[in-house]
């Protein structure tokens, strides 16, 4: 990997997040909070791409028959009433 290469990025309203951390004295400059969010987001796709693998283990494995589309739709969007239903007796 050559040199660093500088590169400038607007953060708009993360600007605060940024100086929070530069402020908490855990971090030297905006670099390293950089790298260390960058890490972290990282690590969190690598976990996501854990768990989506498994699904996919586990539903390659399950002998059940599939469901059609069509049938899966319709479960969602009763689902879906049921809570819009549930949420505007509670509202």
């Amino acid at each position: 990997m050559g040199s660093p290469k500088a590169i400038r990025v607007d953060l708009g309203v993360q600007q605060a997040s940024l100086q929070r951390h530069l402020d908490s004295g855990r971090y030297e400059d905006a670099s390293d909070v950089v790298r260390d969010a960058l890490r972290a987001l990282d690590h969190r796709d690598a976990l996501l791409d854990e768990v989506l693998r498994d699904d996919v283990r586990a539903s390659m494995a399950d002998k059940r028959p599939g469901s059609s589309i069509d049938a899966v739709f319709k479960r969602v969007r009763a689902k879906v009433v049921r809570k819009v239903t549930s949420a505007k007796r509670g509202a």
